[in-house]
């Protein structure tokens, strides 16, 4: 057997280097079983936030989603784009998934939460459900912060949502998924009872010290990591939607969550090869078709 002590002297688990979690294989993962006998859980988390254009010079964005023209400041540039998204964008994505009857969860920031209630009011009618989502696109949580800033980020934004929707969210999606090693916790102390952060997994699981559950969050088909970071074609972007949600369906007790941002999948040249995806994904028998906060729910049921 292995020597898994460092030289420090400290303890760590097979596999891991932190203890956040314990490390698990696919055949040690728990087989969900989901309502109506469903093979596989569908959820559609839908991005709604704001980039400023000229943001605190203290604040962290993520330097791979900035134009591929250059870094500008003031960035309207960027800033333009991200409002197409806001007010055309979601508009066609809104569409698409009503035509496949399906509600998307909201993952709603502080800032868009204030300036688009037209928007928030939209979602609702539809009975969205919506999750925290940090307070700006162009901030994001990082091991920077003080716990006492954390902890304020993380109230702005759930009070934020509960102001807009008047429902305390259950669930935290955290700006471009960034997490300290503290917010799991911060988060559990703060009410949410889920994230959905982590792209290690197909099937959720408990993390940090209070045990909060760990939605899938799969980078693979995210539109912006696929379509934005990676460059992948639109037509491949679907193929992989569909052939991922495959291999899940027929393994069965998984989860698949589409994350789309309305700036990227809504653009008029995109919007059809998210239709032409859900048809052949959906065109199966067995789909558990729920939000975010059904599917947190049934998975802490079962995982005690």
């Amino acid at each position: 057997m292995a020597d898994n002590t460092p030289p420090s002297g400290e303890v760590r688990l097979p596999g891991m280097d932190h203890d956040l979690y314990p490390f698990r294989t696919l055949p040690d993962a728990p087989h969900f079983a989901w309502p109506g006998g469903a093979r596989i859980a569908l959820t559609v988390t839908l991005m709604l936030d704001y980039w400023e254009v000229t943001p605190p010079e203290a604040a962290s964005r993520d330097p791979r989603i900035i134009s591929p023209l250059g870094n500008f400041f003031p960035d309207w540039l960027t800033w333009s784009q991200r409002e197409y998204g806001n007010r055309v964008g979601i508009f066609r994505v809104l569409a698409m998934l009503d035509r496949f009857g399906l509600t998307p969860t909201i993952a709603l920031g502080a800032e868009s939460a204030r300036r688009h209630p037209e928007l928030v009011d939209e979602c609702l009618r539809r009975g969205c459900s919506f999750m925290a989502h940090g307070t700006h696109s162009t901030r994001r949580i990082t091991s920077r912060m003080s716990e006492a800033e954390e902890r304020e980020f993380i109230a702005e934004s759930q009070d934020a949502v509960t102001r807009a929707t008047g429902k305390t969210p259950m669930g935290w999606c955290g700006q471009d998924f960034n997490e300290s090693t503290r917010t799991p916790a911060l988060l559990a102390e703060a009410g949410f009872s889920y994230l959905a952060d982590w792209s290690n997994d197909d099937r959720p699981y408990r993390i940090g010290p209070a045990g909060v559950v760990s939605l899938p969050a799969q980078s693979e088909w995210n539109d912006l990591e696929a379509m934005w970071l990676r460059r992948v074609s639109p037509q491949a972007w679907a193929d992989g939607l569909a052939e991922g949600f495959a291999v899940l369906h027929e393994e069965g007790g998984s989860c698949f969550n589409l994350s789309l941002h309305p700036w990227i999948t809504g653009q008029a040249h995109r919007i059809r090869y998210l239709g032409d995806a859900l048809a052949r994904m959906l065109g199966r028998t067995g789909i558990w078709r729920a939000s975010t906060d059904a599917v947190a729910v049934e998975a802490a049921g079962q995982l005690g």
